[in-house]
C-alpha cells in the first residue's frame, strides 16, 4: 500500500513540475513523434523456403500487428546459386536497424545467406539486389526551443520552482528504479525455455532477433545454421513439426539442474516460429566454428597432446552426464543421463581443441525412484550400437543403458587414434567403414560385431607407441562384448589422464618411455620409485 501511495505522490509531483515549468521550457513533441511510429502496423510479405504449398497452406502475408514494441519492420533473406536467386524467409522483422528505409537492399555481400530489412506496407515484396550505399535517416523530431527570459524570471525560478522539480526529480528516479528491478527480477531467468509438457503458442516465447547466416549440417532431426544474434553467432536447430518429440527432450534434458559443464554444449534458449502447420521449433546453443568431431578429424591430423586433450575433455563430459548428483542444502539433485546416440558427430570441438557433448534428442534421465517408461534399446546410430542392442534386447536397466555409451565412446577414441600423428596418420574412416562400407544395414552389423565379434582394426605400428599402446587396451576395455566388463566413463577420463602426464613424446625415438618401463597400478596402490604409473 505504501509502495501504491508513493506512486501516486511521484505522479502527482511530476505533473504539478510539468505544468509549473511548461512556460519556462517549452513542449518536447518527441515522445509524441515515437508513440505515434510504435503504434504505426504494417503487414509484410511471407515467405518459408521449408513450407511446400502442395502438402499444406503456406501463408503469404504476415500481420506484424503486436511482435514487439521496437519498430516493425519487413526483411527478405536469399541465396545467391547457379538457377539465380532462391528465397529463404521473407516476414516481419522488429528492430531499428532499417528505420527510415522504404526500400529493400542488400545489406552486405560477404554472407552466403543475403539479408535485407525495410520499413512500410510490403516494402520487401521487390528487393534490391545491389549492396546499398545510401545512408539512411531517421525522421527528424521537433526541436525544443527554450524560451528565454529575463532575469526576474530566472531569479524566481531559481527559488520557487527549482528546489520542488529537484525534490520531484528525485522521486521520480527512485520510484523508475524500483520498478526497473522489479522488472529485471520477475523477467531475468537464467534461460528463456518452455516447459515441454505445457503446449505453446508462438507468442509465448520470446522471440530472439536472430539472423540464419549459413547452414552447417543436415540430420535426421532437422538442420542446424550458423545463426547472428546481437554481435554473436549462435548455433540454431531446425526441427520440424513431426519432430517435437526430440525437440521437447534435448529442452529438457538441458535444462536439469546442474547442466551446465564446460565439456556438456551451452544451452541458451528455445523457440517457436511460424503458426498452424507451419511452426518450426528452434533451439538456439553457444556455436563452435570446428565443428564435429567427425568433421575436424576429416581434415585435420592430431598431435598426441592433442588427441589426449580432445579424448580427456569428451570422456570427462561423458562421466559428467552419467553421474548422478543427489540433492543438498539449497540444491536440486541431477539424474544420471544416457546419451544414447553417443558418436564423433555429436561430439563438438571447440577453439581450444577441447571437446563438448551435444544432440540429447535420444537422451534418457534416470530419477531415483522413477520409472524412465518405455526404454526400447534400438535407437540411435547403427555403426555405433553395442552387441546387446543388435541382438535385440529392448529393455534395460540405467547401468545397461550407461554401459552402452561406453560401447560408443570406445568406437569414437578409436577414430581420433587413427588421426594421430605421434608415429603415422591414418586416412581417416568411420569405425567399420573398411569392413562393411559407408551404409551398413542392420543384418550386417548383427553379423559383424554379434556373431563374429569384429571390431575396427588396430593398427600394429599403434602397439610401437608407448601412449597409443596403452591406449588402445583402454579402448578395447571400453568395446568388449561383455557390456559389464566395460569401463566407466570416468574412468577412461582419468587413465587419459594419467596418460597425458606421464608419456613425454619427444622427436627423438631414444626419449620415449618404452612399454616395459610403464608400470600399471591398481587403485588405492602406490607406484613403485621413478616409474611413471599409469
Amino acid at each position: 500500500m505504501a509502495v501504491g501511495l508513493g506512486s501516486v505522490w511521484s505522479l502527482l509531483l511530476t505533473a504539478l513540475v510539468i505544468h509549473l515549468a511548461a512556460p519556462l521550457f517549452g513542449k518536447s513533441e518527441s515522445t509524441a513523434v515515437g508513440d505515434a511510429v510504435s503504434q504505426q502496423s504494417i503487414q509484410c510479405e511471407k515467405y518459408d523456403h521449408m513450407c511446400d504449398p502442395s502438402r499444406q497452406h503456406c501463408p503469404t502475408v504476415e500481420n506484424c500487428t503486436g511482435l514487439s514494441e521496437l519498430p516493425q519492420q519487413c526483411y527478405a533473406s536469399w541465396m545467391n546459386n547457379s538457377d539465380g536467386i532462391k528465397f529463404v524467409f521473407k516476414g516481419c522483422w522488429v528492430g531499428d536497424s532499417c528505420v527510415g528505409q522504404k526500400e529493400c537492399v542488400l545489406k552486405s555481400n560477404r554472407a552466403s545467406v543475403k539479408f535485407c530489412c525495410c520499413e512500410g506496407m510490403f516494402c520487401n515484396r521487390h528487393v534490391n539486389y545491389s549492396v546499398s550505399h545510401v545512408t539512411t535517416t531517421t525522421p527528424s523530431t521537433p526541436t525544443v526551443i527554450r524560451k528565454q527570459g529575463g532575469a526576474q524570471l530566472i531569479r524566481t525560478v531559481m527559488y520557487s520552482i527549482v528546489p520542488l522539480f529537484g525534490f520531484a526529480f528525485i522521486i521520480v528516479v527512485v520510484f523508475w528504479m524500483w520498478r526497473r528491478h522489479q522488472r529485471s527480477y520477475n523477467s531475468h531467468e537464467p534461460l528463456p525455455t518452455v516447459d515441454p509438457a505445457i503446449p505453446t503458442t508462438p507468442s509465448e516465447t520470446a522471440l530472439y532477433p536472430l539472423q540464419l547466416i549459413e547452414l552447417r549440417a543436415r540430420g535426421r532431426f532437422g538442420s542446424v545454421w550458423k545463426a547472428q544474434l546481437w554481435e554473436n553467432y549462435v548455433a540454431v536447430k531446425i526441427f520440424p513439426l513431426q519432430d517435437k518429440h526430440s525437440w521437447s527432450v534435448e529442452q529438457e534434458i538441458y535444462n536439469l539442474a546442474h547442466m551446465k559443464h564446460d565439456n556438456i554444449l551451452n544451452f541458451i534458449a528455445v523457440e517457436k516460429r511460424g503458426d498452424n502447420l507451419n511452426v518450426e521449433l528452434w533451439l538456439i546453443t553457444e556455436f563452435h566454428e570446428l565443428g564435429s568431431l567427425a568433421d575436424y578429424l576429416k581434415g585435420n591430423t592430431v598431435t598426441w597432446t592433442e588427441m589426449c586433450k580432445m579424448a580427456e575433455s569428451m570422456a570427462l563430459g561423458l562421466a559428467y552426464l552419467h553421474d548422478e548428483i543427489p540433492a543438498g542444502k539449497g540444491r536440486e539433485a541431477k539424474p544420471a543421463v544416457a546419451h544414447r546416440d553417443f558418436k564423433s558427430k555429436n561430439v563438438l570441438i571447440k577453439s581450444d581443441l577441447s571437446a563438448c557433448i551435444a544432440d540429447f534428442g535420444l537422451a534418457l534421465k534416470f530419477e531415483p525412484g522413477k520409472s524412465p517408461g518405455e526404454t526400447h534399446g534400438l535407437v540411435g546410430t547403427r555403426r555405433y550400437m553395442a552387441p546387446e542392442i543388435l541382438e535385440g534386447a529392448i529393455c534395460f536397466n540405467r547401468d545397461a543403458f550407461l554401459r552402452i555409451d561406453m560401447y560408443a565412446c570406445g568406437l569414437v577414441l578409436w577414430e581420433i587414434m587413427t588421426r594421430c600423428s605421434a608415429l603415422k596418420a591414418e586416412e581417416y574412416q568411420l569405425p567399420f567403414e573398411e569392413e562393411i562400407g559407408l551404409h551398413p544395414t542392420l543384418e550386417q552389423m548383427q553379423d559383424l560385431v554379434v556373431v563374429r565379434k569384429v571390431r575396427p582394426a588396430i593398427k600394429d605400428h599403434w602397439l610401437l607407441h608407448p601412449g597409443l599402446s596403452l591406449l588402445v587396451s583402454t579402448v578395447e576395455e571400453c568395446w568388449d562384448q561383455d557390456a559389464e566388463a566395460r569401463l566407466s566413463a570416468g574412468c577412461v577420463q582419468a587413465r587419459i589422464a594419467q596418460l597425458a602426464r606421464s608419456v613425454n613424446i619427444s622427436t627423438s625415438t631414444s626419449n620415449l618411455i618404452q612399454p616395459s618401463q610403464i608400470v600399471v597400478v591398481p587403485s588405492g596402490e602406490l607406484p613403485p620409485k621413478d616409474a611413471p604409473s599409469l
